[in-house]
């Protein structure tokens, strides 16, 4: 009965302003601003009293400016203002937000009203004179500023201006469009019509000037970047991006990309005072933009580069970020009017005369974005409404007696198979479409046979789906492969018959293929790699078969000795075809053996065998020293650096499945501490931590360690120079979870005790990557090296200001479990729990008298320090007692009644010694400084 009459009277509680209204303040008082904001606005909600309303709004406000959320601060103060005109305190708080938020003139008449009122406050005064003199200074700012924007157009318009001057200028405009200042003076001087000019003058140094400095002008404005995409309009700013020149088209791409970020509220969003007041609606716009992208697809005058970045912005922008995200209106919108455009472009045939603009790379990304578009889908109306709409049009283009149609058709489904596979095997069932394959297989047309053997490939890539596959493929493909004279075609069966024969995986139990023609078939893609004379296109699809044959342990051994093969794919790694990426990816991760393979239980393989079921074996070439070799011979090979560069394509085909192939690879190759060095030197620490930041959570989780591996042993200035260094902090952090392995938690523990005895600033970033509560988790560890890891870290964190202060304040047991951790057995936790506690009582007088109280045993660790047979814990130990001696007089009294002062006369009486002065000489300064107090009298040295 009780516990509900305290729950009524809770619950009544919380219904009153007026107790809301003291709770905030409390929170307010104790700096839990979140808190204070949460019950100022509840109670907000429940007042009615007016009065009362306009103190709570002032309140918030005060919150939001230690928040520094200035528009929000600056909001609720108006609001107090409309209630009373003269609320002193509502208008000082809104004069600092509108300070802030850079309108000084708003700020500076605030700030008069409050001297008006009070014309004694000094505070006000002050604030009027600093205010009167930053408008001044901004004036001749805004001036001088108008001036160069001026005088910067002026010779850019200039066609007799000397070149160097052109180019200064233009590099001048792009850094002041990036400015917050200087983007308003450019776009309140006429500056976006000046832009349009220069972009109108067809010289591509002006026109990228001009770009970019709108992309630095539209970043973080929803307002000026909605105003911009008005005037440019939508339909230039995409036939700019089509053009047939890689840096102008990307420049635009990021221009529009800017605008989007904009538009959804993502991106570094500032606010900006009078354009919250404005509601813009976006979604017309969005849809604008997305209308066109789609119209770019299918335009012939778009190039192929053009139409790439199209399908990169619709990769990027449409689907769904985060699957809690309950709206995938955009996605429906682009199935609805833009899926037939894309299927248009997978379905291209490039050997055909009427083929759109593509390069290498369009196909696939196609079909990334197909793939895309169906998994944002959230029910079966939605996705059979997907495959209605391919199924169509794939129907329309069917005709037996118009070949070329039906050739696009193939493609199309080919295109599916490489996009969403369950969709591609539906349409597979369609009737006519296998017909039609096992019909362009037998034609006499080169381009036919090319098509279809394509698709057969494509169809085969989950084989426990494929049925149709399995039972026709192989006989047709091996037709094919023999029949046909021509390499192109010869390749690809090859690479059929590739695929259709690993499918017994790594199992050296389940080969397909008779003993040796497994090596055979791989001979020869090693073989056709190597070939410059063949195609690009076409020796990729020698990788393509690699990529399965390295299943096999005899084809990876033979690969990584054919120095001239891993050249040949690094090479092609490397070129700007990146449909190569998953092929190369998983060829190195079948090489290292990073795939995730299954324990055995030997109690389950005797039953396994006993009851005759088959027992997946090892073939003897997968075991670790084989698999070390072929980790050296690749790094020997130059692996690193195609790594890194297929981590920088800036491509929807660079998909989160193909990142975490690399980021395993990149995690075998670390395994050994001596080829560490190696991998940083060739790019690796810098590639692997974007894979640590995107991609599947496997993916990021072996980035993670790979660069946990790294910064454990290396020097993080050289691994990780300038601020990228700040970036490893987080992929570390997110190792110290209990979800992961001991040996991710120890490496990351171990990395960042390196880092965090590098500088404040690297210790302040793990701070705040709230890393301190599962540091301290792991200092309770059972485990020795885990336990050892974390105090180690802490030794280094406890010289940070912040973490002192956690220290210090009350209501928690940091410093009683430093304390006890001194105590331990474990003599490198010894080591650095002792140095964190001496530390810690230099740095804080309140701690010494802290530990005295945190646990009974205080004094008893203290004398065991002291007389420790490791001089580095005996320095430590001396160094805590001085800190304690030092720090208060009573402390020292209590000290000098104990046994620690015999260990220290003991020690301060013994003879200098090189290798223990240091140890001397502290316990000589302790009894010093008691003698300084008056505790002891002077002493002889025996």
């Amino acid at each position: 009965m009780g516990h509900k009459l305290m729950f009524f009277l809770k619950a009544l509680q919380m219904e009153d302003p007026i107790q809301l209204k003291e709770e905030g303040n409390k929170y307010f008082q104790a700096n839990d601003y979140e808190k204070a904001v949460q019950s100022y606005t509840q109670a907000i909600k429940l007042n009615k009293d007016k009065a009362l309303q306009a103190v709570l709004y002032r309140n918030r406000a005060a919150c939001f400016l230690k928040k520094e959320e200035y528009a929000k601060a600056a909001s609720d103060a108006s609001r107090a203002i409309d209630i009373n005109a003269s609320d002193i305190k509502a208008l000082y708080r809104r004069s600092q937000a509108l300070e802030k938020l850079g309108k000084l003139d708003q700020a500076f008449k605030d700030a008069q009203k409050c001297a008006t009122i009070e014309p004694r406050n000094k505070n006000f005064q002050e604030t009027l004179r600093r205010l009167g003199a930053n408008i001044q200074e901004k004036l001749h700012i805004q001036f001088s500023t108008d001036l160069r924007v001026q005088k910067m157009f002026e010779i850019l318009l200039d066609e007799n201006s000397e070149k160097e001057k052109r180019e200064k200028a233009a590099n001048n405009l792009i850094v002041l469009g990036r400015e917050e200042a200087g983007a308003e003076r450019i776009f309140q001087n006429n500056g976006v019509s000046l832009l349009l000019q220069l972009i109108e003058t067809k010289n591509a140094e002006l026109i990228l000037a001009a770009v970019r400095t709108l992309s630095g002008m539209c970043t973080g404005h929803k307002a000026r970047a909605t105003a911009i995409l008005h005037y440019l309009g939508i339909d230039n700013i995409c036939m700019w991006m089509s053009v047939d020149n890689e840096e102008i088209s990307l420049a635009v791409c990021n221009l529009l990309q800017t605008i989007t970020d904009c538009l959804l509220g993502q991106g570094k969003e500032e606010h900006h005072g009078k354009e919250e007041a404005v509601v813009l609606d976006t979604k017309k716009d969005l849809r604008m933009i997305t209308t066109c992208l789609l119209d770019m697809l299918v335009s012939k005058k778009v190039s192929g580069q053009g139409r790439d970045r199209a399908l990169n912005l619709l990769n990027k922008n449409i689907p769904r970020k985060d699957p809690k995200d309950h709206d995938n209106s955009r996605t429906i919108f682009v199935i609805d009017n833009g899926l037939k455009k894309i299927l248009k472009v997978v379905g291209q045939i490039p050997e055909m005369p009427d083929c759109l603009p593509l390069t290498e790379n369009t196909q696939l990304t196609a079909s990334v974005l197909l793939n895309k578009l169906y998994d944002d889908l959230r029910c079966d109306p939605e996705r059979d409404n997907y495959r209605v709409i391919c199924e169509e049009y794939i129907k329309s283009k069917i005709d037996p007696q118009d070949m070329d149609k039906t050739l696009h058709a193939i493609q199309m489904v080919s295109g599916v198979l490489q996009g969403p596979f369950d969709l591609g095997n539906k349409l597979l069932g369609m009737k006519g479409v296998m017909e039609m394959m096992v019909a362009l297989c037998g034609s006499e047309r080169e381009i036919d046979q090319l098509v279809a053997v394509e698709a057969l490939i494509h169809a085969s890539t989950k084989l426990s789906r494929a049925t149709f596959i399995i039972s026709n493929g192989v006989t047709l493909l091996k037709e094919i492969y023999k029949k046909t004279m021509n390499e192109k075609i010869k390749i690809r069966a090859l690479v059929g018959l590739c695929k259709l024969g690993s499918a017994g995986g790594t199992d050296y139990g389940l080969r397909q293929f008779a003993e040796g023609s497994t090596e055979k078939l791989a001979k020869q893609c090693r073989k056709w790699l190597c070939n410059t004379s063949i195609d690009a296109r076409t020796r990729k699809w020698a990788v393509e078969g690699l990529a399965y044959l390295t299943l096999d342990a005899d084809v990876k051994d033979d690969f990584v000795e054919d120095q001239p093969a891993l050249q040949a794919m690094f090479d092609l790694a490397k070129t700007s075809d990146k449909t190569i990426l998953y092929s190369v990816a998983s060829a190195l991760v079948n090489c290292t053996n990073s795939y995730d393979t299954k324990e055995l239980v030997p109690e389950l393989v005797q039953l396994a065998k006993f009851s005759k079921q088959h027992v997946p074996e090892e073939h003897p070439k997968d075991k670790k020293d084989f698999v070390v070799k072929r980790v050296k011979r690749l790094l020997q090979a130059g692996v690193v650096s195609a790594l890194a560069c297929m981590v920088k394509a800036d491509s929807a085909i660079l998909t989160d499945q193909s990142k975490e192939l690399i980021a395993r690879v990149f995690l075998a190759l670390c395994e050994d501490p001596k080829d560490r060095g190696t991998i940083v030197a060739q790019g690796g620490g810098k590639a692997l931590i974007p894979l640590a930041v995107e991609g599947t959570e496997v993916g990021k989780i072996k980035a993670s360690h790979a660069l946990a591996k790294i910064a454990a042993i290396s020097n993080p200035d050289m691994a990780f120079p300038g601020e990228r260094v700040y970036e490893v902090v987080r992929p570390l952090v997110s190792l110290l979870n209990t979800e992961r392995d001991g040996l991710q938690n120890y490496e990351a523990l171990l990395g960042l005790t390196n880092f965090s005895g590098r500088s404040d600033k690297l210790r302040m970033k793990i701070v705040k990557e709230r890393a301190l509560p599962d540091i301290e988790n792991y200092m309770f560890e059972n485990h020795d090296q885990l336990r050892q890891a974390a105090t180690e870290c802490m030794c280094n964190l406890v010289v940070n200001k912040e973490v002192q202060e956690r220290f210090v304040a009350d209501g928690n047991d940091r410093l009683k479990l430093v304390v006890l951790l001194c105590g331990e057995d474990d003599e490198k936790v010894q080591v650095a729990a002792a140095g964190a506690l001496a530390m810690l009582t230099a740095a804080q007088k309140k701690l010494c008298s802290k530990m005295t109280e945190v646990t009974t045993q205080w004094l008893e660790i203290l004398q065991r320090l002291c007389l420790h047979d490791n001089m580095e814990v005996q320095h430590r130990g001396l160094v805590i007692a001085f800190n304690l001696i030092s720090a208060d007089k009573e402390l020292a009294k209590k000290l000098v009644e104990t046994e620690l002062l015999e260990i220290l006369t003991y020690i301060g009486k013994q003879e200098d010694h090189p290798k223990k002065q240091h140890i001397i000489n502290v316990a000589r300064d302790c009894l010093t400084r008691c003698m300084d107090y008056g505790l002891i009298k002077p002493l002889s040295r025996a």
